[in-house]
């Protein structure tokens, strides 16, 4: 398909008039495009480095669903999906296109999800070279498997204008920043923010809204598959470990961020990761560790000795939140693209910054379910303005923020699947023993890696369990490789009235969050949470 029909499309779109268009520019043409337009810097070994300005993660505040006539009745709308008058949407897309005039594009043609059967043609529009590339990045690339997308294949588009910053009063926005999906028209219209991840978590948010109504469980979590062909999927919210774990040297990556689940099993919505990388270990996180010394690699707000163009993984001057995104073949046992069978395994990761969760405990399907759509981990101190002390946050499905339908959507298509493929489901604590987060120590990630594997491997399948009297979880009575006493909390803990008041406390705080979803569920669900605090 040429160029010129290309231009045709965009013309018919209302984009006009435009200046160079870059159409699927490969890798190193990209490189060298951020780099004359001083978009990015290079990095000793090949990385490129960006710079994010003020918006250094993602403005959920800022994201919005137009209300529509074709997905009105489907979307869950709530603080998560906030409606936006399709006139304004209307009139912003025309002021997007005015401000693009005479102004050079980079286009890029890709695919999400690597069934063939729930893919999904996109089309992602910005002004950077260094956001084509993350897009390149982090979506399946067609002609790695001798494909080409016509000019008029897509069926989603995003249009990013992140130099364009919105004007609340005239726009209806929130702030300058703006995330408007239109499921109706299929685009996506992202400006204000130059924060990347916004791209990323856009179209998963429609991958939300489009696959369930197809039968398919959409997913916030990584996998990976053992030497056995065992496939593991572990769902977790950002800080966990989601891809720490499932980068393991021993098993090959499916897949660290998004998936779907379907017929004939799992597969990976994007084509790339986009991992943090902040206080990255060599030794704890060789894998990814690795891919921040790639070519084709974006480090995002990642420090840098200028002068030597030398990385500096431990600085958190820009930001907590620095990123890689890099494809992942990057990762030599990477899948790709990745596809893999039912999962054998679920594993539910949680950052508890209290310490009063056990490390490692085995779900039934209820208690799955309901930790599902707890989605429970904690924040600590100094991750936001005014927190103090740790505080206990659910994000339902193990990420609110892209779940476009009703949370039993979602609920309903894991309870069903799991009880169908006979999956092992289990819940793993990475967060702190021996007391909370000021007190104890941030479990020890040698251990995690353990029980883990002990986990996925069947080696506790006949060990016997001793149930949490606070929080009704199955905790195996011994792990190889870790000491007895830390997977009972209780024992790590100097005190136990204070952890017993710790442990009531966020008992409580799961039941409070939980009374909004108990009308949607089965008694069984209901009755799974903690013993204590109802």
């Amino acid at each position: 398909m040429t160029i010129e029909a290309l231009e045709n499309v965009l013309t018919e779109m209302g984009l006009s008039n435009l200046g160079d268009i870059r159409w699927n520019s490969s890798t190193a043409h990209l490189y060298e495009d951020a780099l004359r337009r001083r978009e990015a810097f290079l990095a000793h070994l090949g990385p490129l480095v960006t710079r994010t300005g003020c918006f250094t993660g993602r403005s959920p505040n800022d994201k919005f669903v137009v209300d529509e006539p074709v997905s009105r009745k489907q979307v869950w709308w709530s603080k998560v999906n906030r409606p936006f008058p399709e006139e304004r949407f209307d009139a912003l897309f025309e002021r997007i296109c005015h401000f693009l005039e005479g102004r050079n594009i980079f286009v890029q043609d890709l695919l999400v999800g690597a069934d063939k059967e729930y893919e999904l043609p996109i089309r992602v529009i910005t002004q950077d070279a260094w956001h084509a590339l993350f897009a390149r990045n982090m979506f399946i690339r067609p002609e790695n498997f001798g494909r080409t997308l016509g000019a008029e294949e897509p069926r989603f588009t995003v249009l990013h204008v992140p130099h364009l910053n919105a004007v609340p009063s005239v726009d209806g926005t929130n702030s300058e920043a703006f995330i408007i999906v239109h499921f109706g028209k299929r685009q996506i219209l992202i400006g204000g923010t130059q924060y990347a991840g916004e791209i990323k978590k856009s179209i998963f948010s429609v991958m939300n809204y489009l696959l369930p109504q197809q039968g398919v469980l959409s997913m916030h979590a990584s996998a990976n598959v053992g030497e056995d062909g065992n496939a593991a999927v572990f769902f977790g919210l950002s800080g966990t470990g989601k891809t720490t774990l499932s980068a393991d040297p021993r098993r090959k990556l499916v897949g660290d961020d998004e998936h779907g689940w379907g017929e004939n099993g799992i597969f990976n919505l994007e084509g790339g990761c986009y991992a943090k990388v902040i206080n990255l270990s060599k030794e704890k996180e060789p894998l990814i560790y690795e891919t921040t010394r790639r070519f084709g690699t974006i480090l995002e707000n990642v420090g840098m000795d200028f002068r030597r163009r030398r990385l500096d993984l431990d600085d958190a001057k820009l930001t907590e939140n620095t990123r890689a995104a890099y494809p992942i073949t990057h990762i030599p046992n990477a899948i790709y693209p990745g596809i893999a069978g039912h999962p054998k395994d679920i594993v539910m990761l949680t950052c508890d910054a209290f310490g009063v969760l056990p490390p490692i405990s085995r779900l039934s399907p209820e208690q799955a379910m309901y930790h599902f759509l707890s989605g429970y981990t904690a924040k600590v101190a100094g991750t936001e303005r005014g927190v103090d002390e740790p505080q206990a946050t659910f994000s339902t499905c193990f990420g609110a923020p892209f779940m476009a339908l009703h949370p039993s959507v979602y609920g309903n298509l894991l309870g069903e699947k799991i009880k169908r493929h006979n999956v092992r489901c289990w819940l793993i604590n990475t967060g702190w023993s021996g007391g909370p987060y000021g007190v104890g120590n941030r479990m020890d990630i040698s251990l995690t890696r353990a029980m883990l594997e002990a986990a996925l491997s069947g080696k506790l399948d006949e060990v016997p369990v001793v149930q949490d009297p606070i929080f009704g979880l199955p905790v195996p009575e011994e792990c190889p490789g870790v000491p007895t006493r830390v997977l009972q909390p209780v024992n790590t803990w100097s005190d136990p009235a204070a952890y017993r008041a710790k442990a009531e406390e966020l008992a409580a705080a799961f039941h409070q969050n939980f009374a909004e979803y108990a009308d949607m569920v089965s008694p069984e669900v209901r009755d799974a949470g903690p013993n204590s605090g109802r």
